[in-house]
C-alpha cells in the first residue's frame, strides 16, 4: 500500500520570509481604527457644541445680573445729572456672593464717569445699536468673562458685571469625560459587536478554503451544494461559483488531454506495429526489391501514422478552441478559392476534375480563417481519398441561403446511406471505401462538425441529387443576413 501525503506549496511572500496579515485581522483593525476616529471626532464636536450652550447659559446668568444691578442706580435730585447705587452694604455682599465664583462689578455714568462698584473694573465697547457686549478680560491675574450694560435714558449709565470662568471650565470638563465615557463604551459594544459579525460572516470563507485545501489533486468533481448553500454572502457564493466554473474547465482539459492520449496511443499502435513488422521482415531478407518494397511499405503507414496525428491534434485544438475563440468578419469565397488553387496539382495527379461554383460574388461570414480552412482542407481530402468514381469529379460549391451560406463539397463517388451518414459525424466512424483503402482514422468529418459547432454552424451529409455521390455541406451565419 502506498501512502501520499500532500505538501502545501509556499506562497511567494511566505518564501521571502513575510506572513501577510489575515483578511479577519485586516478588517478588523481598519473598523477600530475608524471607531476611534470616530470617537475622537465626536468627543470633539460634544466639547464645542457643548461649550457653546454652556457659554450662552453663564452669559445669560451674567446679563440677569447686570440688568438686576442696573435696576438699583437711581438718579439724583430733580433735574440733577447725579447717579448713584442704591445698594446697602448687605446687598452688595449678596451680589457679590458665589459659591463657586468671584464677582466684580462697576457702575458708569455719562462720560465714563466711576459710580460704583470695583474701580478698576472698566467697562467693554458696545457697539452703536446695541445694549450689551459679552467679552473675555484679564483682572488680577485671573481671566474674566464681562459683560457691559448700556442703560440708554436721561442720564444714560453703563453696568459692567465680571466673573471668573472656573466654574465654566469645570463643567466642561466634566461634560468631556462623562460623555467621552458613554461614547467609548458604545463603541466597545459596536466594535465587539462589528467583530463577531466579521468573524460569523468570513467563516463560509474558511470553510471553503479548508475544503479546497484537503482536496487532492485528481479530485475536480463540484464543491459540495450544502457548502455553497451554508454561505453567508453573495461573495462567498459567487467565489464558490467560480471555484466550481474553474474545476469543471480543468476537468474538461484533462479530459480532453486523456481522450488525446489515448487516442494517439490506440491510431499509432497499429501503424508502429506494422512498421516494425515490415522492418524486422526486410532485415531477415538479401533480396534488394523486397527492401524496397518493404520500405514503400514503411513510407506510407509512416504518412497514415501521421496524418493521423494531424487530426488528433486538429481535433484536439477543436476541443479547447471553444474556451476562447475570435471570430471576424472574412471573405468566404476568396479563402475558398486559395484554398482550391492548393489542391489543384494534387487533383490533376489523380485525374479528378476539381471545380467550384458561386466564388464570383463576395460572400461574408462571421468565422475563423484557420477554422474554415480546416474544414476545406477535410473534406477536400476526405472527397479526393474516397469520392472518385468512374469519371472523378469535386465540386465546390457557395451559396446564400436566407440567413445562412452554405459552402458544399460534391463528389460522384459512391456515397453513404443516411443510417451511415450519421455515423460518419462521429469519431473513429469510417465506411466501407475507408474501410477498404486503410488510410484514415474516421476523423475527418468529426473534426469538420466540431469546427463548424464553434462558428455556430452545422454539417450535413446527403446523397447527391443527379447521381451517385455524396454532399458535405457546411452551414454557417451570414455576416450580413438578407432583409
Amino acid at each position: 500500500m502506498c501512502w501520499r501525503t500532500r505538501q502545501p506549496v509556499p506562497s511567494a511572500s511566505q518564501a521571502l520570509g513575510r506572513q501577510p496579515p489575515a483578511l479577519r485581522q485586516r478588517i478588523g483593525r481598519r473598523v477600530l481604527l475608524s471607531l476611534v476616529l470616530i470617537w475622537g471626532l465626536g468627543s470633539a464636536v460634544v466639547l464645542g457644541v457643548g461649550n457653546h450652550f454652556v457659554a450662552q447659559a453663564f452669559d445669560r446668568a451674567l446679563l440677569d445680573d447686570a440688568h438686576a444691578l442696573a435696576a438699583h442706580v437711581r438718579g439724583g435730585s430733580p433735574g440733577a445729572d447725579a447717579l448713584r447705587l442704591d445698594l446697602t452694604p448687605r446687598e452688595v455682599g449678596l451680589l457679590r456672593f458665589d459659591q463657586s465664583e468671584t464677582v466684580w462689578f462697576a457702575v458708569y455714568g455719562p462720560e465714563g464717569i466711576f459710580i460704583a462698584g470695583d474701580h478698576d473694573l472698566a467697562a467693554g465697547n458696545v457697539a452703536p445699536g446695541s445694549t450689551h457686549a459679552f467679552s473675555q478680560l484679564a483682572h488680577q491675574g485671573r481671566e474674566l468673562r464681562r459683560v457691559s450694560l448700556h442703560i440708554a435714558g436721561s442720564p444714560s449709565f453703563t453696568v459692567v458685571m465680571a466673573q471668573t470662568t472656573a466654574e465654566r471650565t469645570q463643567l466642561l470638563r466634566r461634560l468631556l469625560v462623562y460623555s467621552g465615557l458613554a461614547q467609548l463604551w458604545l463603541l466597545v459594544v459596536l466594535g465587539s459587536w462589528l467583530l463577531r459579525g466579521i468573524e460569523r460572516d468570513l467563516r463560509p470563507l474558511t470553510t471553503l478554503q479548508d475544503a479546497v485545501d484537503q482536496r487532492d489533486a485528481a479530485d475536480l468533481q463540484p464543491l459540495p451544494q450544502a457548502l455553497t448553500q451554508q454561505a453567508g454572502t453573495r461573495d462567498v457564493q459567487r467565489l464558490s461559483m467560480a471555484l466550481d466554473g474553474l474545476l469543471a474547465r480543468v476537468q474538461h482539459s484533462l479530459h480532453a488531454q486523456r481522450e488525446f492520449a489515448g487516442n494517439v496511443a490506440h491510431e499509432l499502435r497499429t501503424p508502429l506495429a506494422g512498421i516494425r513488422a515490415q522492418a524486422a521482415h526486410a532485415l531477415a531478407q538479401d533480396d534488394p526489391a523486397i527492401w524496397r518494397s518493404e520500405l514503400e511499405g514503411i513510407k506510407q503507414a509512416e504518412q497514415r501514422a501521421s496524418r493521423t496525428v494531424d487530426q488528433l491534434l486538429a481535433l484536439a485544438r477543436a476541443a479547447e478552441g471553444g474556451i476562447a475563440l475570435t471570430l471576424q468578419t472574412i471573405a468566404l469565397n476568396a479563402l475558398v478559392r486559395d484554398v482550391l488553387l492548393r489542391f489543384l496539382s494534387r487533383a490533376d495527379a489523380l485525374g479528378v476534375d476539381l471545380g467550384a461554383e458561386g466564388l464570383e460574388q463576395t460572400v461574408e461570414v462571421r468565422a475563423s480563417a484557420a477554422l474554415m480552412e480546416g474544414i476545406l482542407n477535410n473534406l477536400l481530402d476526405n472527397a479526393l481519398r474516397y469520392g472518385r468514381g468512374n469519371t472523378p469529379r469535386i465540386t465546390v460549391a457557395l451559396q446564400v441561403r436566407g440567413e445562412h451560406v452554405v459552402l458544399s463539397v460534391a463528389d460522384n463517388g459512391p456515397g453513404v446511406d443516411a443510417a451511415l451518414a450519421q455515423r460518419l459525424l462521429q469519431r473513429w466512424a469510417q465506411g466501407d471505401q475507408g474501410v477498404r483503402l486503410g488510410q484514415g482514422a474516421g476523423l475527418g468529418l468529426s473534426i469538420v462538425a466540431r469546427y463548424a459547432q464553434l462558428m455556430g454552424g452545422r454539417l450535413a451529409l446527403d446523397p447527391a441529387q443527379d447521381g451517385p455521390g455524396l454532399v458535405a455541406s457546411v452551414w454557417l451565419p451570414h455576416a450580413r443576413p438578407a432583409d
